[in-house]
């Protein structure tokens, strides 16, 4: 299984459990300048029920790409999965977390699955039966970021800024 988005259309969701949780996070390092704080989120019973969980949707095919969310939060993994076939996205948070936790929080057990429509149905009952969270994020878009109806550009401008980057690393 791989981690990039397939197509246009395909559908968005988050496996696992998710809290408001911003410790540890590069999120709070970086922006907010703490470097030590508590362990991120983690729940040993949980997150071996949703590996289950997601082995299964894999095995039936019922998922086309899976994502594990962990250092950089949900935003990351969403941008990661969008860079290699310049495919974007279109999100909505939660209102009950906070926005930053919700997309910057690294708390374990979750995984983002995307999903085609001919699946969803399957998917779905399936998921029910697993007794594991998941929540609908949005979908997969031509190449436009976009989380709570806020423009963040495109998939190019930021793949362009991450491989600058990276090429600035390897000559340092």
């Amino acid at each position: 299984m791989t981690l990039d988005f397939k197509q246009k259309g395909d559908l968005i969701f988050l496996i696992g459990d998710y809290i408001e949780d911003i410790a540890s996070s590069e999120y709070l390092a970086t922006y907010h300048g703490i470097k030590a704080s508590p362990a991120p989120y983690f729940d040993l019973e949980k997150e071996h029920q949703m590996q289950g969980a997601i082995k299964g949707l894999i095995t039936n095919g019922y998922v086309n790409a899976v994502h594990d969310v962990a250092d950089g939060g949900l935003y990351v993994t969403l941008v990661e999965m969008s860079m290699p076939r310049e495919l974007g996205f279109d999100i909505v948070t939660d209102s009950e977390i906070r926005e930053d936790a919700f997309l910057f929080g690294e708390g374990q057990g979750r995984v983002v699955v995307t999903v085609t429509e001919e699946q969803e149905e399957l998917f779905l009952e399936y998921m029910v039966e697993t007794g594991v969270n998941l929540t609908l994020l949005g979908h997969v878009t031509k190449g436009k970021l976009q989380v709570d109806e806020e423009h963040y550009g495109f998939i190019t401008e930021a793949k362009s800024i991450y491989d600058n980057a990276l090429a600035n690393y390897l000559e340092n």
